[in-house]
This record gives C-alpha cells, structure tokens and sequence, in this order.
C-alpha cells in the first residue's frame, strides 16, 4: 500500500471555492448591501470577489468598503464612446472571474458585446411587474395609468433592455394617495427580499438560463416570474 493511500483517510478534504460574484453600482448601493449580508449572515453561499462602480462619488463604494469588499471605480465620463467604457468595464470584471454578475442599481445601458459576454450569468434587479414600464419612471407611469398593483422584477439580462427572462417578482399595492415616492419606497423594501433570494437560487445551481426561458430546479419559470404578493 502506498503512502499516499494510507495518508489519504488522514488528509483535510480540500475547500472548495465558492461561486464569484461581481456587483455592479451606480448609487447608494441599497441592493448590494442586501445581498452581502447576506452572504455574510451564510444564507447566500459564494462571495463577493468585487463591487464595481461607474460614478466615483456613489454612496455605494464606501458601503462596500465597510463590509470588507473589493472596490474598483471605472468612470464612464472617462471613455469616448460607450463601447470603449464596456470594454474596460469587462476588464475590471474578468479579472475576479466572477460566475455571476449582479447589477444591482447600474445606471448604464449595455452594450450587446457586453451582454452576449455574460450571457446567463448576469441578472438585473426593475422597478416594476416586467414586462410592464421597461425604462425609467415607472413608478410614475403606474400611477398614471390607474394600476391597483406594482412591484418589482428580478430577470436575466439579454440584448433587449429589461427584456429578459424574469426570475421573480414582488407585487405591492398601490393606495389612493400614493404618489411616486411613497411607491418608490414600499416597492425598495422588496427589493432587498427578492434579489437576494434570485442570487442564492443561482449560486446554489438551482438557477439557470436556457434559451429564452429562466429555469428553477429544472423547471421553467413562468414569463412573470415566481410572485410574492405581499
């Protein structure tokens, strides 16, 4: 018998590195936060390699900075062209070689090389019940249009902004007397139960994407994505 087999039993089981994950932010970083929490309190098993951010001033980079995480700023004021800001932006991300990227309040829209990149690996977090109100003010346009209901929507990025398939949805209320901000703020709280579940599920394996369909545990997830009403 040899000696590497009889030391074998004896021997550690080697750790096992656990899923990357790449944070992209913009602002204040509320949705990051979230999720390293939740990583931290174990509930989200993988790492944090990095948090990302485009403006140089976001509240969201010290946020990070607190809570032990990498940092790096890529200014897009910097580039000409957008092309040449996702080109550095994809450089800062592979170097940590993330198995997911969460954009998490990114303010920019994504080039197709950029996307086509990550593809079914990256997931987005939408103020509103997608497909409705893709874009911005959506709270306002909700009110506007008279809706008994609103929310939010985790989905997979695609080409198509805010365009792909949804993961999950929180679905609110909206009240006679709302107005954009109150909406805002009841539609944000929710924000930070559901991006966190949607990042577990992926970095568990139960989430993936395949052709144009979000699947968990091997199933398809309905074009609304799994609801939470609340």
């Amino acid at each position: 018998m040899s000696v590497d087999t009889l030391n074998a039993g004896s021997l550690p089981a080697e750790k096992e590195d656990k899923p990357q994950i790449v944070v992209l932010i913009s602002g204040s970083g509320s949705n990051m936060v979230a999720i390293a929490d939740a990583v931290k309190n174990g509930d989200i098993d993988g790492e944090i390699a990095a948090v990302i951010c485009n403006r140089p001033e976001a509240p969201g980079i010290q946020k990070a900075k607190d809570r032990d995480i990498e940092t790096q700023i890529v200014d897009h004021k910097e580039f000409a062209s957008r092309e040449d800001f996702d080109v550095a932006l994809m450089r800062a991300i592979d170097e940590y070689q993330p198995d997911l990227v969460v954009l998490a309040g990114f303010m920019r829209i994504l080039t197709p090389s950029f996307v086509i990149r990550y593809h079914g690996r990256m997931l987005n977090i939408h103020p509103s019940l997608l497909p409705k109100y893709q874009g911005l003010n959506t709270h306002q346009r909700a009110l506007d249009a008279g809706d008994e209901k609103h929310g939010v929507t985790v989905h997979f990025v695609t080409e198509e902004l805010d365009g792909g398939p949804n993961v999950i949805q929180a679905v609110v209320p909206v009240y006679d007397g709302d107005d954009a901000t109150s909406l805002q703020q009841r539609v944000h709280t929710q924000e930070h139960i559901i991006y966190p579940i949607a990042v577990k599920w992926f970095v568990n394996g139960r989430l993936t994407m395949k052709g144009c369909n979000a699947m968990l545990d091997g199933n398809v997830i309905p074009n609304t994505g799994l609801r939470l009403d609340l």
